[in-house]
């Protein structure tokens, strides 16, 4: 008896929260760790469930490429995040302002 292969749960969405991590490393960094902290938590939870029963499920490979992407993501915004900190450290928050605000005129914005 054979029976009726289903979709992991959720593997969509980790694929998505995998890839919005990754975009997210460029907002301050927070948005891209939070995705990828979630992925990476669903992504446990559904291994699991897949391997309790490899046979039963399809969709296992959006669940390995979304937890590839929030690892990836989440090293991202680290390195982000390390930077920020570093540059709030230097140059103080008025000192970043002011850069911005130089390169906004030197390049016409």
């Amino acid at each position: 008896m054979e029976t009726e292969r289903q979709q992991l749960p959720n593997a969509t969405l980790i694929l998505v929260f995998g890839t919005l991590s990754i975009v997210g490393c460029c907002c301050w960094c927070v948005v891209g760790l939070v995705f990828g902290i979630i992925a990476l938590i669903m992504a446990k939870r559904v291994t699991e469930i897949y391997n309790a029963n490899p046979e039963m499920y399809t969709g296992f490979q959006n669940v390995k490429t979304g937890r590839i992407l929030a690892i990836i993501g989440m090293i991202l915004s680290g390195i982000a995040l390390v930077a920020n900190i570093v540059g709030l450290v230097l140059f103080g928050w008025d000192g970043i302002q002011e850069m911005q605000r130089e390169m906004m005129e030197q390049y016409g914005g």
